[in-house]
């Protein structure tokens, strides 16, 4: 541990696998308290586990985040046990990717649920409490799609950019009260996103890509992570956009 966020206190969502995981891992390296909230309640005791090993703490909250309801309670509980919310992490999200055109609207329920609601919800029930501290950190987890459009993720282009359109209207808001925004923008990463892929045709699309390069990994998302939430409080990182080296799109 170098102990840069010695008695901060970290929530992550999606913290079940893949960036949400590596993150608590790494905030809970420099020392921080770290909150892992997703559904599947197994992987975040064994993630809890894994962090109390290493010296570290860390409270699993079972949270759907596209369920306002858990997410205050999320957020109370965190108040309640620990006293104050320092960086929330927006990580949760989906790429139910294909094309616009005879696409699965189920699937963009989904997803402009969980990859825009959901980071609403978070970000609208920590404001309050940060602002109270006169301090915080927001950052959230966009991607290359949020700066680029692509044929094939129409509508993952669309929460991307709402994303990083929300994320600095939100800076712009807040960073009078000295709370700081930071957005990521990762290109592709080894993780379990693509799961969700229903339409064949971008599901192999998608894997050939993966095969055409050597994919970013979790924790190098979650070492730009680290690196901007441990700056002093004068340095707000932005904005960080991390492709991996072969990646051209």
């Amino acid at each position: 541990m170098t102990n840069k966020l010695d008695g901060k206190v970290a929530i992550i969502t999606g913290a079940s696998s893949g960036i949400g995981e590596a993150t608590a891992i790494a905030l809970a390296n420099e020392g921080a308290t770290v909150v892992l909230a997703a559904r599947r309640g197994d992987r975040l005791n064994a993630l809890a586990e894994k962090i109390a090993t290493t010296g570290g703490k860390a409270l699993p909250i079972i949270t759907d985040v596209t369920d306002e309801a858990q997410v205050q309670n999320l957020v109370h509980k965190t108040k309640t046990e620990f006293g104050r919310i320092d960086i929330l992490v927006n990580n949760a999200g989906i790429a139910a990717i294909g094309a616009i055109d005879g696409g699965n609207t189920a699937d963009w329920k989904d997803m402009i649920n969980l990859n825009l609601l959901g980071l609403l919800y978070v970000t609208h029930a920590v404001l309050p409490i940060l602002k109270a501290q006169g301090a915080g950190h927001i950052v959230n987890i966009s991607s290359v799609a949020g700066r680029t459009a692509r044929p094939g993720i129409g509508v993952y282009n669309a929460t991307k950019w709402g994303v990083n359109g929300f994320s600095e209207a939100l800076r712009q808001e807040v960073c009078q009260d000295h709370i700081r925004v930071t957005i990521i923008e990762p290109g592709l990463v080894n993780t379990e996103i693509n799961d969700r892929i229903s339409d064949p045709v971008a599901k192999q699309n998608m894997e050939e890509r993966r095969r055409s390069l050597t994919p970013l990994e979790s924790e190098d998302i979650a070492a730009a992570i680290a690196y901007a939430v441990t700056q002093p409080p004068r340095v707000n990182v932005n904005e960080i956009l991390i492709r991996p080296t072969l990646q051209y799109w």
